[in-house]
């Protein structure tokens, strides 16, 4: 099985995660932030990823660090769980809807850690998450995944509509970029013969 454990400690947060490539979609989440445990159900159940984040953080100042963190460690977990990445699809992309919402999102598992990130929000908060922090996560996530990432929301008038076409955007296009192509299978899906 691919899969993928990682536990990082700082004097700001103590996160522990656990990843399951080839799961059914199974979300444990724990953080202390009620809107990032949403996102992150919504992440596992649409990516079929079993996903388990527990979070202990510095609440008392702000949502960053447990925010930040949480991405920091699912990105070195979906690595670890990739390995050499042998067989895998690689590239997908996906226009998610929510309701009046539409984003783009597409992905290449390629090594190399880019973001782009193009999403305006109507709200400056979501209840009380600041909606800065959508961009922090898939800022970490991206970098310690070591994929490339482009998130673009064409349209939208409800904040938390457009968090969550950008996590929806970024479990479907997992979904498919870490599935294992019958086709190729064994091989590394890469002219230089590895990734990363």
């Amino acid at each position: 099985m691919r899969t993928g454990e990682i536990t990082r400690a700082t004097k700001e947060t103590e996160v522990a995660v656990k990843v399951n490539l080839d799961g059914t979609g199974r979300a444990e989440m724990a953080t202390g932030i009620g809107f990032l445990d949403h996102m992150l159900e919504l992440l596992a159940r649409h990516s079929r990823i079993d996903i388990s984040v527990k979070a202990k953080g510095d609440l008392h100042v702000d949502h960053h660090h447990t925010t930040e963190d949480a991405g920091i460690v699912l990105g070195q977990a979906v690595k670890k769980a990739l390995g050499d990445m042998r067989g895998i699809t690689r590239y997908a992309d996906t226009l998610m809807p929510m309701d009046e919402t539409l984003t783009r999102v597409a992905i290449d598992i390629s090594g190399r850690a880019v973001l782009v990130f193009k999403v305006e929000f109507p709200r400056d908060k979501i209840g009380d998450f600041d909606v800065d922090l959508v961009r922090e996560f898939f800022q970490a996530f991206t970098a310690n995944a070591g994929v490339t990432l482009h998130v673009e929301t064409l349209y939208g008038d409800n904040s938390h509509h457009v968090a969550e076409s950008c996590f929806k955007g970024l479990a479907r296009v997992l979904r498919m970029a870490v599935a294992i192509d019958p086709a190729t299978k064994g091989e590394v899906p890469s002219t230089k013969g590895s990734i990363g």
